[in-house]
C-alpha cells in the first residue's frame, strides 16, 4: 500500500497499541526507511482518540531531542490520520528483559537516566509522558535508549482539556502513580513513578505490582509498599523507594535531579551480546555525545 503518494507500507505491522498501528515502511521522495502509525478505531469512529492522536503529532513536533523519535510527517489516507516517523533500530525493554532476565545495575541505571534525558526536556516544554513502561522504552545497537509512543502524553497549560471520559483512567495499571489512579492527575512526578517502577522490574526481571485485574493493581499502586531490590547498592534501593513513594512531594525534585543521582551507578557497562554493536563497531552517536560532554 502507498499513501501520500510517496510512502510504500510494509503488509504486516510492527506493532499494534491501543491508539494505533505502526508499519514499517519507505519514502519513495526521499529514498530512506520509515515509521508510518496510522490511527486505528477498535469501537469505531472516536472523536477523542482523532484528538488525541493529533495531540501526540504536535507533542513530537515540538519536542526536539535525540532520544525522541523525529516527526516527518502527517496527514490522512482514506479517512484515516497517520504520522510518519523517524525508523529507529533496537529492542523494547520489555523484549530485552524477556529475553535476558533481568539486567546488570550499571544497564538499568544508564537506561533510566537516558530517560531521564527526555523527559528533562518533555517536562520543559510542559509535557508529560504519562505512559512510561518497559515497552515504550527502545534499546539501540549503538546503547542508545528511545522513548517511545507520546499517545497519552498531556500538555500541562490551563487552555488544555483533559481527555478523559468519565470513569476511565488512561495509562497501564502496572506503571501508573497513585495520584493518577485516585485523581486521574499526573505531572513530572507521575513520570518519575513510573521511571521507578520500570527501573525496579529492569533490576528484579518482575514486574513491580501485578494482580487478577486492573483494580487490584490499583490497589497496590495506591497503598502498599514496593519491595526493597535485592542485591543492589543501598543508595540505588534507597532511590528507587523515594521513586516509589506515594506522594509526590515525597520523590527526587524532577528528572535531572534523578539523572544526576543516578550517573555514580551507570558506570563500566558490560556487553549486552546480541542488543549492542561490539565495540569495534564505530558509533557515530557517541563520538557526538563525548564531544558535547566536554563543552560548558
Amino acid at each position: 500500500m502507498v499513501i501520500g503518494d510517496r510512502y510504500e507500507l510494509d503488509d504486516l505491522p510492527l506493532g499494534q497499541g491501543g491508539m494505533g498501528a505502526v508499519y514499517g515502511g519507505h519514502d519513495r521522495r526521499l529514498d530512506r526507511k520509515v515509521a508510518v502509525k496510522f490511527l486505528r478505531f477498535p469501537d469505531g469512529p472516536d472523536e477523542e482518540l482523532e484528538r488525541r492522536f493529533i495531540r501526540e503529532a504536535r507533542i513530537l513536533a515540538r519536542l526536539e531531542h535525540p532520544g525522541a523519535p523525529v516527526l516527518y510527517d502527517f496527514g490522512t489516507h482514506e479517512q484515516r490520520l497517520f504520522q510518519v516517523m523517524q525508523f529507529i533500530e533496537g529492542v523494547t525493554v520489555a523484549d530485552l528483559l524477556s529475553e535476558h532476565g533481568p539486567l546488570p545495575v550499571p544497564w538499568a541505571a544508564a537506561i533510566t537516566a537516558q530517560a531521564c534525558a527526555v523527559l528533562t526536556a518533555a517536562h520543559a516544554l510542559s509535557i508529560c509522558h504519562r505512559d512510561l513502561k518497559p515497552t515504550n522504552l527502545m534499546l539501540c545497537p549503538d546503547g542508545s535508549v528511545k522513548v517511545l509512543d507520546f499517545g497519552l502524553a498531556m500538555l500541562r497549560e490551563a487552555d488544555v482539556v483533559q481527555f478523559t471520559r468519565v470513569g476511565q483512567i488512561l495509562g497501564t495499571p502496572a506503571y501508573m502513580s497513585p495520584e493518577q489512579i485516585k485523581r486521574g492527575v499526573a505531572g513530572p512526578e507521575s513520570d518519575l513513578y513510573s521511571l521507578g517502577c520500570v527501573l525496579h522490574e529492569m533490576l528484579t526481571g518482575r514486574q513491580l505490582f501485578t494482580g487478577p485485574t486492573e483494580y487490584a493493581v490499583f490497589d497496590k499502586q495506591v497503598k502498599e509498599r514496593p519491595p526493597r531490590v535485592p542485591g543492589v547498592p543501598a543508595e540505588l534501593d534507597g532511590l528507587i523507594a523515594q521513586l516509589l513513594e506515594k506522594d509526590p512531594a515525597d520523590r527526587p525534585s524532577d528528572a535531572c535531579e534523578l539523572y544526576e543521582r543516578l550517573q555514580p551507578f551507570a558506570v563500566d557497562l558490560p556487553m549486552l551480546p546480541g542488543f549492542l554493536h561490539p565495540a569495534s563497531v564505530p558509533s557515530p552517536g557517541r563520538m557526538y555525545a563525548r564531544m558535547v560532554g566536554r563543552a560548558r
